[in-house]
Formats: C-alpha cells, sequence, structure tokens
C-alpha cells in the first residue's frame, strides 16, 4: 500500500483524469464537414468522383429573412447553394455563398476555397453557446434550418481552433 501510494504522489497522471466539462456532450461526435466553394457544380462532380457516388442534389436555401439569418448580430439575406454527401456519421457538406453577409462568403473571400466549419449535433443549444461564450468564442452565422425544424450556430472558434465549429440542433418533436 506505501509503494501504490508513494508512486501516485511520484506520478499523479496515473490517477483517474477528471473529465472536463467541454462545450456539450454532442460534442464527443463531428457530424458534418464543410467545404466552402466558389461553384458547387464543379465542387459536388468532382467529389462524386473521387468518392464514387452520384452527384447530390442541389439546393439553394430559402431567403435569410424566411431562415432568421443573423450574421454578426445583423439581420442578413445570405443564402447558400449546398450538397451533402452522407458518409456513414460524417456529412460532407458543399457549400456555394448567395449574396448577402455570411459566415460563408467570409470564409471565401478571407480564405478562397476550403474546409470551413466542423459541425456537431448539440443537445442543449443555449448552454453550448453560453459555454463558447465564456472561452471567447461568439456566435459569428446563426439561422434557422429551411424546413424549420432546427437552428444551426457558427461559433467564431476560428482564431482559437483554427476552424469554425458549428452547433446544429433539431427541435424537439
Amino acid at each position: 500500500m506505501l509503494r501504490t501510494t508513494a508512486l501516485l504522489l511520484l506520478a499523479p497522471w496515473l490517477l483517474p483524469a477528471q473529465a472536463p466539462a467541454g462545450l456539450d456532450p454532442g460534442m464527443k461526435s463531428i457530424v458534418q464537414v464543410a467545404i466552402v466553394t466558389r461553384d458547387i457544380d464543379a465542387s459536388a462532380r468532382r467529389w462524386a468522383a473521387v468518392l464514387g457516388m452520384p452527384v447530390p442534389a442541389i439546393t439553394t436555401t430559402r431567403p435569410g429573412e424566411e431562415v432568421k439569418v443573423v450574421y454578426r448580430g445583423k439581420p442578413s439575406s445570405g443564402r447558400a447553394k449546398l450538397a451533402f454527401f452522407r458518409l456513414g456519421q460524417v456529412v460532407l457538406e458543399l457549400i456555394e455563398p448567395v449574396g448577402g453577409d455570411t459566415s460563408w462568403r467570409q470564409f471565401l473571400d478571407e480564405h478562397g476555397e476550403g474546409v470551413q466549419h466542423l459541425g456537431f449535433q448539440v443537445e442543449n443549444l443555449d448552454e453550448a453557446i453560453a459555454r463558447a461564450a465564456a472561452m471567447k468564442m461568439p456566435v459569428l452565422h446563426r439561422g434557422r434550418y429551411d424546413r424549420d425544424n432546427g437552428d444551426y450556430v457558427y461559433i467564431d472558434s476560428e482564431k482559437l481552433l483554427g476552424v469554425t465549429v458549428e452547433f446544429l440542433h433539431s427541435d424537439r418533436k
């Protein structure tokens, strides 16, 4: 017993670690990787060829005013063309910004085409937003799904994490 106690005093990392709270239990799995592109048709064809899958349907989101888009605290008319490849647990989302101020347009203007965000399905949206803000990662862009059955929220996490984090939260049925 004395030998075990001495070992733990000299090597505290052998003790079970206390897991930090994190932003939300849903943050344990990435559900979406999103790439912003200038030409979604061409990008969708290239990804389909690489993945050996059919080109997915490309849709255009409803106008920002209809789905309550807010970018940097102000209402936005921003829209996007979207294409989704379902890859098991993760969805690869292609996004082409269409008019209006959005984080998608900002990313494309500042970085060009590339991975813009990682999406997580969160359990408690308000709490996840508050915890992110406490870590100096405020809301950047948010809105409702086109079917008005949930919210998406982009967190301004690029400086801290190197990528934007998206919280996805479906309404309770």
